[in-house]
């Protein structure tokens, strides 16, 4: 099949295919007739796995890391495990910073509603960005 039949069938872009061909995530052979890449249901399988493991969350370096154990045909389930048990600490801390942030977005924006909009005035671009201080270091953490 085509890259955009390929692409179709496992709900990505076409450029996602390309750029996973690219990556060499993806194998294709080239039709000596018309120059197209063509891709067998292998393609597709891997795709497919590929798709869910990025949802998963799942880096593109893991992935091949995950299909290099495959391509030696060992299962690699037991990697599966233990990577996604290494993400999870880092997720939390992804979510402790983000909800930090969303903090320091909702004072931020309670002090701005206290101050005027000014006028532009050809030296600034908007004060209230300007003027903002970042939060202290310890208040973060």
């Amino acid at each position: 099949m085509r890259t955009s039949e390929l692409a179709q069938q496992a709900q990505v872009s076409p450029e996602t295919v390309r750029y996973y061909t690219r990556s060499g995530l993806l194998v294709a052979s080239r039709n000596t007739s018309n120059g197209y890449r063509e891709y067998g249901y292998q393609a597709l399988t891997r795709l497919r796995f590929i798709r869910k493991a990025r949802q998963i969350g799942f880096s593109l370096k893991e992935i091949t890391e995950i299909l290099e154990y495959e391509n030696q045909a060992n299962s690699p389930c037991y990697r599966v495990k233990e990577l996604l048990s290494l993400k999870i600490p880092e997720t939390q801390q992804q979510i402790a910073e983000l909800q930090r942030h969303l903090v320091s977005m909702q004072n931020t924006l309670q002090s701005w509603s206290n101050q005027a909009e000014s006028t532009p005035d050809g030296h600034s671009i908007c004060r209230l960005i300007e003027q903002w201080s970042e939060p202290d270091a310890q208040e973060e953490d």
